[in-house]
């Protein structure tokens, strides 16, 4: 009697899965390290005047300062986070020496008002000054609950917006 051989399908099996994992992980690109966005443009809301969705909600912003960073930082910082519609939330000046912001190893925690959004997925950071200040990550606190972190680990360039932009499919340079 002639035996049959059969292939077993474990090898096949193991392709397909290893290509579909391959697929899906490329499908799913973020920017993992800021970038310098030298065209972004803020959207400065004037006293009285309506931006985004006409609702106001506060965010908590947590900002945590790499211990490469120096010691102290007389470096003006400013920040700008939004989502993909355009709601966007503006701190001109979150620095301030006199009560010892950004110290090296620190964390510093600020509540901002600014329109409601439906989830943030852009950040930037813009340094003027000398010191060289380094954050090492920026966690934003919305008001639904969610939660998002982006890491820097890198002294900020001067005088340029630098982070992030992980909104789907829209530039979000709105203006």
């Amino acid at each position: 009697m002639a035996s049959r051989l059969s292939a077993s399908p474990l090898p096949l099996l193991s392709f397909f899965l290893f290509f579909l994992f391959v697929i899906s992980s490329a499908a799913d690109v973020s920017i993992t390290t800021p970038q310098e966005l030298k065209s972004f443009k803020i959207q400065e809301i004037k006293e009285g005047e309506e931006k985004g969705n006409g609702y106001y909600c506060t965010y908590t912003v947590k900002i945590k300062t790499s211990c490469y960073s120096p010691k102290y930082t007389r470096d003006a910082i400013s920040l700008a986070f939004g989502d993909l519609y355009g709601n966007e939330v503006y701190v001109p000046r979150l620095d301030d020496p006199s009560i010892y912001t950004f110290e090296r190893c620190s964390t510093d925690t600020f509540q901002r008002n600014g329109p409601c959004g439906y989830g943030v997925c852009y950040l930037y950071l813009y340094r003027y000054g000398y010191d060289g200040w380094t954050p090492d990550s920026v966690k934003i606190y919305e008001p639904s609950g969610h939660t998002i972190t982006f890491y820097y680990g890198t002294p900020l360039p001067n005088g340029v917006w630098y982070g992030f932009d992980q909104c789907p499919w829209v530039n979000v340079d709105v203006q």
